[in-house]
């Protein structure tokens, strides 16, 4: 990915980040934004999203979809952009993916035989 794109998306989370914390809406307290990808044409922008408590994903993406407009106008107020991109609210699938495998990894010291090779 060049540079350019790189900073775009790196502003773009920063400003979402900061807007959300503003926002009083309680299905959005426990959200960070972990990452966005922004479309090479800057039109859309996919913004990546964790969620303390998996209970709440789908309140807090139902939340971030319906502050889209709100959030996009932040963008194109605080941001100087040729265009301001259409926003949409994804879950960040890299971090569940990584507490998957930690919890496989985790099972395993568990379930792993002895020193002697034999299981305690």
């Amino acid at each position: 990915m060049r540079d350019r794109m790189l900073r775009v998306n790196s502003i773009l989370r920063e400003v979402i980040a900061e807007e959300i914390e503003r926002m009083s809406d309680s299905r959005l307290r426990l959200v960070s934004v972990t990452g966005v990808e922004t479309a090479p044409n800057l039109r859309t922008a996919t913004v990546y999203v964790d969620v303390l408590s998996p209970t709440t994903e789908e309140d807090a993406l139902a939340a971030l979809n319906g502050a889209a407009k709100r959030l996009q106008a932040v963008i194109g107020r605080e941001v100087r952009m040729k265009y301001t991109p259409t926003l949409s609210f994804e879950m960040d699938a890299g971090i569940t993916g990584g507490e998957r495998i930690d919890a496989i990894l985790r099972n395993i010291a568990t379930e792993a035989p002895g020193p002697g090779g034999e299981e305690e």
